[in-house]
């Protein structure tokens, strides 16, 4: 019997912006702002770079930093060229955006233009929190309590997070249901995502 990609998954759901693993372990991801680094002053680097090293000593749990690349699309905005050099009147005008088309094609064919994104992964296992044995007739209503547990613990860690990186000059937004379901989506179809497609995810699957 052939495998669906879903078992070779490792996630085994997305609720309440909360990744939960098969593994029974947990995951909140967060979405972060980047820093030119570069154009700072001196004494803004140092200051950043100190504020930074004290956030990692403050952690007492890991964090996994992720890069993400993909080309940018821009077909959309050279359709608006189009429809924008249709609709002028002034043939110059007209002209120079037809020109202006053609050295983004010429850029994009020869280039390839990427956009980065940052993210944090927060962990947190079911470990971390004590086990309670009942009978089978409370033991739903028990786990929905863990999770609410588990998800208040995961919280504290994020909103510390948040606050350690804002020092440093970082803005930092944690990933709801659907925008983590799109996430995983687009690494498993890089190039559909690059082309700006995507699918309409069922409401069940967001939680």
């Amino acid at each position: 019997m052939p495998r669906t990609t879903q078992q070779f998954l490792e996630i085994e759901e997305i609720k309440e912006g909360i990744v939960i693993l098969k593994n029974k372990t947990f995951r909140k991801i967060l979405v972060v702002s980047s820093l030119n680094f570069s154009l700072k002053s001196v004494e803004e680097q140092d200051a950043i770079i100190y504020q930074y090293q004290n956030f990692l000593n403050s952690l007492d749990f890991s964090l996994q930093i992720i890069i993400q690349s993909r080309k940018i699309n821009l077909t959309g905005y050279l359709e608006k060229l189009k429809k924008m050099e249709i609709k002028q009147q002034n043939m110059l005008l007209r002209d120079q955006i037809e020109k202006y088309q053609e050295f983004i094609k010429n850029l994009i064919t020869k280039n390839s233009i990427l956009s980065k994104n940052f993210f944090v992964v927060i962990p947190f296992t079911s470990s971390e929190i004590p086990e309670i044995k009942t009978s089978q007739q409370k033991k739903a209503s028990l786990e929905e309590e863990r999770f609410e547990r588990i998800k208040s613990q995961i919280w504290q860690r994020a909103e510390f997070v948040i606050l350690g990186l804002k020092r440093c000059g970082l803005e930092c937004t944690p990933l709801n249901s659907y925008e983590l379901i799109e996430l995983f989506w687009s690494l498993y179809h890089p190039e559909q995502a690059e082309q700006g497609y995507y699918p309409s995810f069922p409401p069940e699957l967001i939680k």
